[in-house]
């Protein structure tokens, strides 16, 4: 893939592109690229702390005033692009491009580039922050280097391996490799150091120091969040037919390497419809820990920015952010009011560009980014989010009936200690009807802080029902809203989450 890299660099010089943005942090892999593409060019290179430097040295060079200063470098360029081809390398530059006078000189280089004959001047501007000054953004080409693909990592892994005598079994190598995905050499590189130093060798355990350096990577962007993953799969009650399916997939997910050799199709994700507090959310997290890989949330909301375009640029950014990371599970929660108004006459701008990018990505995205998008009501998204294609299935969560309530129950109740064959858990069937997933957690964490206010050992049936006939059911404060979410999954044909039928 840098092979291919370094020949979109040499087209762009030959098809004299007058300045090249190199959105990049690591300032010797671009090094080591300009100078396999510089052939007989001669190259120039400035930084901000040190003024004009030898590129192949990065001694400073002080043999005249202007080199010390952007200004006086650029107008120097100015003299020296008519006898033989110039490479000028700007590294960490971005503050000065406001600078009038900067961007003057800039636009000057290019203009002599593009159009004198006997100038050849091409500027790299090399920055790990992206600048682009609208007096000169038409002569700006943004040139991202790929990372490193899948063979590429299994190659930097073996030379690595080689170089400490390490044996890596095909099976680990396979995995890593994966694992590695969305990092580029330079990361790969310290967690390999890491790994040796922590134990000696490369296994599949180290997937855990690839996913904290993957947190990390998060962490600086802020445009996703990382979720810890504390429930399983165990911690849901009822929505068998949901926690089946998922449990299929997570043997695709679980081994990813064979998968993918086996010719199988990744799956996609999946679209959760239903009830609020009906375990939802609880499915998303529970899903990553189940497929053995991160889970991080995008909120719509934290990607809009004042500028124009900022959004959408937010938007993109955080898209190549979940793909670079993966595999990993990405929860888009409550997508219903992320786009809210889509498709409408009330529908913002931003907000109908932004959901025009989502689902663009969505169908072209990498697919071991498993999408978990989760919606109480979607009767108001746009009928192409719901089509086939964008998830490999739509589920449909409801209000729990008597089996699942009675899971719930004794998995709140055991969680805390609590539980005891005394408990009549067929009379709190029959008094929590219409009671979801959220009101039953909080009946019960009611229930034993008032066992402990009142200095009882234990909570009975009795102290049990006292609570829930304090507590109003989302049956009753959401009846309507709960007749029409029920009705538009029976006018879509949405697959039950539980063997249930919809009351």
């Amino acid at each position: 893939m840098l092979k291919n890299a370094e020949s979109l660099l040499i087209s762009y010089v030959e098809a004299l592109r007058p300045i090249i943005y190199i959105h990049h942090f690591d300032f010797k892999t671009i090094d080591l690229m300009l100078k396999k593409i510089s052939y007989s060019a001669k190259i120039l290179e400035f930084n901000p702390a040190l003024g004009a430097v030898d590129f192949h040295n990065k001694t400073r060079l002080v043999s005249s005033a202007e080199q010390w200063d952007l200004k006086g470098f650029l107008e120097s360029v100015l003299d020296e692009g008519y006898d033989y081809p110039l490479f000028v390398v700007l590294k960490d530059v971005h503050p000065f491009l406001e600078d009038p006078a900067i961007i003057s000189l800039l636009k000057m280089i290019a203009e002599r580039n593009m159009y004198q004959e006997d100038f050849y001047a091409t500027v790299f501007i090399v920055a790990s922050k992206l600048v682009i000054p609208g007096e000169i953004g038409d002569y700006i080409t943004i040139f991202e280097v790929p990372l490193p693909d899948e063979t590429e990592v299994a190659h930097i892994i073996c030379n690595f391996a080689e170089g400490y005598q390490i044996e890596v079994d095909p099976d680990t190598l396979g995995e890593i490799s994966i694992s590695f995905k969305g990092l580029n050499e330079f990361q790969i590189t310290q967690i390999l150091n890491l790994a040796y130093q922590d134990g000696g060798i490369i296994d599949k355990g180290d997937k855990e120091l690839i996913l904290m350096e993957k947190e990390q990577f998060i962490k600086k962007t802020g445009m996703l969040e990382m979720v810890p993953l504390k429930e399983s799969i165990d911690d849901i009650g009822g929505l068998e037919i949901l926690k089946e399916w998922l449990l299929k997939k997570s043997k695709v997910f679980k081994n990813l390497d064979k998968a993918i050799k086996f010719g199988v199709d990744i799956p996609k994700g999946i679209m959760i419809v239903g009830m609020p507090g009906c375990g939802k959310s609880l499915t998303a997290k529970a899903t990553a820990q189940l497929f053995e890989i991160p889970l991080v949330r995008l909120d719509v909301g934290r990607l809009l920015g004042k500028y124009v375009g900022e959004s959408e640029e937010n938007m993109r950014r955080a898209m190549k952010l979940a793909e670079a990371i993966s595999p990993c599970v990405l929860w888009v929660d409550e997508i219903e009011k992320a786009f809210a108004g889509v498709g409408s006459n009330s529908g913002n701008e931003v907000t109908t560009r932004l959901f025009g990018q989502f689902l663009t990505w969505m169908q072209e995205k990498e697919n071991t980014v498993f999408i978990v998008a989760t919606a109480n009501d979607i009767s108001n998204l746009p009928a192409e989010f719901l089509r086939k294609g964008r998830f490999d299935e739509l589920f449909f969560v409801d209000l729990p009936k008597e089996e699942e309530r009675r899971n719930i129950i004794e998995i709140h109740l055991k969680r805390r200690k609590k539980w005891n064959k005394s408990i009549d858990s067929i009379l709190l069937i029959k008094e929590t009807e219409g009671y979801n997933g959220a009101d039953i957690e909080s009946i019960i964490k009611e229930t034993i802080e008032q066992a402990f206010i009142n200095g009882y050992s234990q909570i009975t049936t009795d102290h049990l029902i006292t609570t829930i006939k304090d507590t109003k059911s989302i049956s009753v404060t959401l009846k309507e809203k709960i007749a029409q979410i029920r009705k538009t999954v029976v006018d879509m044909d949405i697959k039950l989450a539980s063997r249930s039928e919809i009351r």
